[in-house]
């Protein structure tokens, strides 16, 4: 499937393709693009399969997305590219390095889902069984349950960005719940081994939050540049400097 893509920057410049998270699209880069990155990349980030403007339609497997990012990329002109990925997004850029490794020149990854444990998968795919509906803003942003360094205007602008207006006038996230179900079983699978990434990458990961355990750090710990960052899971919004910062020193 070819993606709906948001870009920004020149599109002569070296390619960044950024991937977002379980629920997200591909405009959440868009601060990082405008401020940060556009001056020397070409910043790509698509909406994945079952989310945002891309099509919804199964299945939803890893190997699927991994397809679909490279029939994108064929189809952008893009044949190598430096990769940023959230949450599952870092696990995506995982699966196509070990698949594609002449895809991957340099891989970022915040605060990824490596793998999830299979009672924390089972968990959140329960939750999101439900159809992702709003009476508005601000109980889309009530349901994320962000932390306190989350800055509400943030949440709030991504509602707007991220949610269809219904006939009865509430807010339907564009997300197939479906596919939202498939990926947090995919997410409880084990990750590539650390040596299919390309050498040195960078790890950034909040403590706070997690998701990136010990034993991930013990096994990245040679392959990559391990950053903390404070915050909960969303980093590009809890700690925006920190990891604008920490990304242009790794890309430069």
């Amino acid at each position: 499937m070819r993606l709906h893509v948001h870009e920004w920057g020149d599109a002569g410049a070296p390619p960044l393709v950024c991937l977002h998270g379980v629920t997200g699209h591909g405009e959440r880069y868009r601060r990082l693009a405008a401020e940060r990155w556009a001056a020397r990349f070409r910043v790509v980030a698509p909406d994945l399969r079952g989310h945002g403007r891309s099509g919804w339609e199964p299945p939803w497997t890893l190997a699927t997305y991994v397809a679909d990012l490279v029939e994108t990329l064929d189809a952008l002109g893009i044949e190598a590219a430096d990769w940023v990925g959230h949450s599952w997004g870092g696990r995506l850029v995982l699966e196509l390095a070990a698949a594609h490794p002449e895809r991957v020149r340099r891989a970022v990854l915040l605060d990824p889902a490596i793998d999830l444990l299979p009672h924390v998968a089972e968990y959140v795919a329960e939750q999101e069984r439900e159809d992702a509906v709003y009476a508005s803003y601000e109980e889309y942003a009530d349901k994320r349950a962000d932390g306190a360094a989350t800055p509400r205007a943030l949440v709030l602008e991504d509602a707007e960005l991220h949610c269809d207006r219904l006939p009865d006038g509430r807010l339907r996230r564009r997300t197939c719940q479906s596919a939202i179900v498939s990926i947090y079983g995919e997410l409880a699978s084990a990750a590539p081994a650390p040596v299919t990434l390309p050498a040195p990458a960078l790890l950034l990961y909040a403590p706070a939050y997690g998701l990136v355990r010990d034993e991930h750090l013990a096994a990245y710990a040679d392959r990559t540049e391990l950053v903390q960052v404070e915050g909960m899971h969303m980093v590009m919004w809890d700690a925006f400097e920190d990891v604008a910062d920490a990304v242009d020193r790794f890309l430069t």
